[in-house]
């Protein structure tokens, strides 16, 4: 019963000051983080790391079109509770932009960005790891080949499904087989740089300038890989790491969908007030359930 009232007043707690976010520049990043190059497969991945060291290590991934900065407003939550964030860009987005496949020829495909999230967990400690949107269907891959490189895996408003992804969308899913990874792409950035997130002003600029730099071609690639995504779910759940599926009630998925991957996969769930990016408008109250559930992986099984 105590650990019950704990939780629920930390919960209480992480609403209250996520209830008074406000509008930063988000790409002046914290005055504390370390910035790195990550030498990683596909080239050099810009990165920062916040926190001692010494603490647990938490890997926070970002998704498509997205970078670290996405995670400027969770990792201090993270941090004051005593672990050691790292996070940075995946290949061909934002300040990783160069890197990328070997041949001009070739394709952004799942080995290139397993190989890459691999390559930076094997480079330290085993990690709690998040993957945001399609950075959780990577970090699921990793899991089911590499399992003793996590502590935990939280998959925040990752895809709730395999194969064509788009399919169970809400609203455009009827319309998704008829669409190119070109075409999807594109209404994918189309709906960002037309605030259809309906993001603060500094939110969207930064996002516009971001996209400037981000290659395209990977974006394409990416939604490509997510029309055709690994059913690995026995894998994940057989991983015997605790998981937590994160989510807002206006996802671009359903919560009902979200709640029928977590039972597939044998995650926890929790689901907050907003829509995709929970990391931005609840980071507090995510942080509070993913220590949680790092918490879960130091108990005995």
């Amino acid at each position: 019963m105590a650990g019950m009232e704990a939780s629920v007043e930390a919960r209480a707690r992480a609403a209250a000051l996520d209830a008074r976010i406000v509008p930063i520049d988000w790409s002046a990043p914290d005055p504390d983080a370390v910035p790195f190059r990550f030498e990683a497969p596909s080239g050099a991945l810009a990165g920062w790391s916040l926190g001692d060291p010494a603490g647990d290590r938490v890997v926070l991934v970002p998704g498509a079109t997205g970078s670290k900065e996405d995670f400027l407003l969770l990792a201090p939550p993270l941090v004051a509770a005593g672990y050691f964030v790292q996070t940075f860009d995946l290949a061909g987005q934002y300040e990783s932009a160069q890197a990328g496949p070997a041949a001009a020829s070739a394709r952004y495909d799942y080995p290139l960005f397993t190989a890459d999230l691999v390559a930076f967990l094997e480079s330290g400690e085993p990690a709690h790891v998040l993957g945001y949107s399609f950075a959780g269907i990577v970090a699921q891959l990793v899991l089911a080949a590499r399992p003793e490189l996590f502590r935990s895996l939280t998959l925040l408003t990752s895809p709730p499904l395999t194969g064509n992804v788009f399919r169970g969308m809400k609203i455009v899913g009827p319309l998704a087989r008829f669409f190119s990874a070109r075409i999807g792409a594109g209404l994918m950035i189309w709906g960002i740089q037309t605030n259809k997130n309906g993001v603060d002003e500094q939110r969207l600029d930064f996002v516009r300038r971001r996209l400037a730099v981000t290659r395209r071609s990977s974006v394409d690639d990416m939604v490509g890989l997510m029309m055709a995504t690994p059913d690995v779910t026995s894998e994940v759940r057989a991983a015997a790491v605790p998981l937590l599926v994160a989510t807002g009630k206006h996802d671009l998925w359903s919560v009902r969908a979200h709640a029928a991957y977590a039972a597939r996969i044998g995650a926890e769930l929790a689901v907050y007030r907003t829509g995709h990016s929970p990391c931005e408008t609840t980071p507090n109250q995510l942080a509070c359930d993913m220590i949680m559930t790092f918490e879960r992986s130091e108990q005995p099984a």
